[in-house]
């Protein structure tokens, strides 16, 4: 079984910043793609950046130039560097990280969320 532990949510006004991590642990043999996701309300979830295994990189079009992932590899986490900030970033904030277990199989698992909320 995998855990995702996830903090650094929170209340900021338009232009701040928040940075978001979230910790895996588990039954964790190897670690592929780590990302983070969103959700507000009465919209469907969202993909906001992936970082894979190999270090690279992808971001929603609306964060581009603003929000940074970053990961390491031995404390099992991964970031969210958020800056710049608007009003529409407002919304839960989910982690997900593809892993490979001790019985080798691959599976994908879903933090609790972190809400970020963000006013104009």
């Amino acid at each position: 079984q995998v855990q995702l532990v996830e903090s650094g949510g929170g209340l900021v006004q338009a232009g701040g910043s928040l940075r978001l991590s979230c910790a895996a642990s588990g039954s964790i043999s190897s670690i592929n793609d780590m990302g983070w996701y969103r959700q507000a309300p009465g919209k469907q979830r969202e993909l906001v950046a992936d970082i894979t295994r190999g270090g690279s990189t992808m971001y929603a079009d609306s964060v581009k130039g603003r929000f940074t992932i970053s990961r390491d590899y031995a404390k099992k986490t991964v970031s969210l560097q958020m800056n710049s900030l608007k009003p529409e970033d407002t919304a839960v904030y989910y982690c997900n990280v593809d892993v490979v277990d001790y019985y080798s199989r691959s599976v994908r698992s879903w933090g609790q969320g972190t809400q970020v909320t963000v006013s104009s």
